[in-house]
């Protein structure tokens, strides 16, 4: 789960970063880096590690967890359910997006979801288990 979200969280923000802030030095260049379509390809290959993990963590943690009543880091765990679903369905819809507008309206939740999972997911590991 963690190499999944840092290989995903990380090569999105770079991502990002080159989309929405990098400056190409080409005028009639289609992308802002050379790197951006490696980096792409990067985020969109690794996508399938964090979503295994989020099966796998699902299965042997959060669900068992629940059961449980355990309210240990409760809040932050169902955040990250939360922003996990749109974050996935997405990334997803944003690959198959033929419609410009569509496009964007996918960009716009998976940005936001995603930013919300890594803040969620770094908030989850360092939040201090509750005694109960």
């Amino acid at each position: 789960m963690h190499l999944g979200t840092l290989l995903v969280g990380g090569t999105g923000l770079v991502y990002a970063w080159m989309v929405f802030f990098a400056t190409p030095t080409d005028p009639y260049a289609v992308v802002n880096s050379p790197w951006q379509p490696l980096v792409q390809h990067l985020h969109v290959l690794t996508a399938p590690v964090l979503v295994f993990g989020a099966g796998t963590v699902w299965k042997r943690h959060a669900w068992l967890k629940f059961r449980r009543h355990d309210p240990t880091r409760r809040r932050s765990g169902i955040s990250l359910l939360l922003t996990l679903a749109p974050m996935i369905a997405s990334g997803y819809l944003l690959q198959i997006a033929v419609d410009e507008t569509w496009r964007q309206v996918w960009v716009v939740v998976h940005v936001t979801a995603s930013a919300l999972w890594i803040v969620g997911y770094v908030g989850h590991q360092v939040t201090k288990r509750r005694l109960v």
